[in-house]
């Protein structure tokens, strides 16, 4: 029998560039504003670098790599050619400098705008770049990418953003890997990290946290709105006041999405899916992940947005710990499911503790859901088949420390089907 529980942190990948494929090497060149000769009219080489970062973004080819030095860059940023398979534009601050893009004096489009955008390139990499105040619209983002492809986002660190710290719109094959976010949407529209209508993709190892009012947005991560094909996996996402990992096809069919192995705390809720537009949403997996100390509710099963179906289909919430959600003023629930439109949904092997309200809760007379397997401790609504009861043991769940002690009633007792 599998165990009934995954561990209580995540363990983030030392900040070391993606390691590509042998491909081609073309020409690398340095910015740095700070050296006495630093002139955009320069072959950009290190005794005799570029000023800006935009000459860089107008002049590098296929295979071409620069180097950005210290300094408190105030540009915007918008690369004007592509890589290609084989050799990627590499947009990279210089190892041990700290690079800060600031857009405090400059306004972005009103409609849509990034302070570094990305808009119909493909393979380019942006590593290692602090990026600050963009706006001041409700759709202007730290990094955007629009209609592009074979593009990574790594190790990046991005602060006050109107909406979005990264934002991702119809797109494809993308990596956003071990960026910080803090105080993305403040106080614009969409998530701290987007995903949108983008096909293959992989959102890992990012902390994202601390983002601004949740007005109009502020989720912490979104796959959304058709997008297909896609692994959010090993975030941590904490203080926001918006839910921290979301997967919602709005009006569009979006399916095959994996979340698995992330850490929420301190949101108004951990994970839900959803379906707000009637958009079919299929085959989303969710497991190994952890919510714990959230407003209300660990993980949802959501049908919300009055006047609209909201299709779902196979929807499996697996091996997951949904622990202390709720406080004295919320009622908090573990796992909430209250989608009559959703099909053959599994939810299995899960912990469900100490939650203030109530530890697992089904609205109405739902049906197409199977419910068994699950560990209980704490007064619940519902139980389903093959429970167990009993305090799951962890060894420190106050500090985020949800290992199993020895002799703890959840281990080998799960099922193994779909685990």
């Amino acid at each position: 029998m599998k165990k009934l529980f995954v561990v209580g942190y995540v363990i983030f990948s030392l900040i070391s560039p993606i390691h590509l494929k042998a491909c081609y090497q073309g020409n690398v060149y340095y910015v740095d504003q700070n050296h006495p000769l630093a002139n955009d009219s320069n072959p950009g080489t290190e005794d005799l670098p570029w000023k800006t970062i935009s000459k860089a973004a107008n002049t590098l080819q296929a295979g071409d790599t620069v180097y950005v030095k210290k300094g408190v860059y105030k540009e915007r940023v918008i690369p004007k050619n592509s890589g290609r398979k084989d050799a990627y534009i590499s947009y990279i601050a210089y190892p041990g400098h700290e690079v800060i893009i600031d857009g405090s004096n400059i306004t972005l489009p009103e409609e849509w705008g990034g302070l570094f955008e990305i808009d119909g390139k493909s393979y380019i990499r942006i590593i290692g770049f602090k990026i600050r105040n963009a706006g001041p619209y409700e759709n202007d983002a730290g990094i955007l990418i629009y209609n592009s492809s074979h593009i990574i986002i790594e190790n990046n660190s991005i602060y006050n953003t109107t909406s979005s710290g990264i934002g991702v719109w119809e797109s494809s094959h993308i990596i956003i890997s071990n960026n910080e976010v803090e105080l993305a949407c403040n106080d614009g529209e969409q998530e701290c990290i987007t995903i949108a209508t983008t096909d293959n993709f992989e959102v890992k190892y990012n902390h994202v946290h601390h983002g601004g009012p949740g007005t109009l947005g502020g989720e912490g991560i979104d796959a959304k709105d058709g997008s297909s094909n896609g692994k959010i996996f090993e975030n941590v996402v904490h203080d926001l006041n918006r839910l921290g990992i979301y997967v919602d096809a709005w009006n569009k069919h979006t399916y095959n999405i994996e979340v698995f192995g992330n850490i929420v705390y301190n949101c108004s809720a951990g994970f839900a899916v959803a379906s707000e537009r009637g958009g079919l949403l299929e085959n989303v997996k969710v497991y190994n992940n952890v919510a714990y100390r959230n407003e209300w509710a660990g993980t949802e099963i959501g049908g919300w947005d009055y006047g609209y179906k909201h299709p779902m289909r196979n929807i499996t919430i697996i091996n997951n710990n949904f622990c202390n959600n709720g406080n004295d003023e919320e009622w908090g629930v573990g796992i909430y499911h209250e989608n009559p439109d959703a099909e053959n949904v599994v939810i299995r092997n899960n912990i469900c503790s100490g939650n203030s309200g109530s530890q697992i809760e089904i609205e109405g007379n739902l049906k197409n859901f199977v419910l068994d397997h699950n560990l209980i401790y704490g007064y619940s609504d519902y139980y389903g088949e093959d429970y167990v009861v009993g305090e799951p043991k962890f060894i420190n769940a106050s500090n985020g420390d949800f290992h199993l002690q020895a002799g703890s009633p959840a281990i080998d007792n799960g099922s193994s089907m779909d685990a």
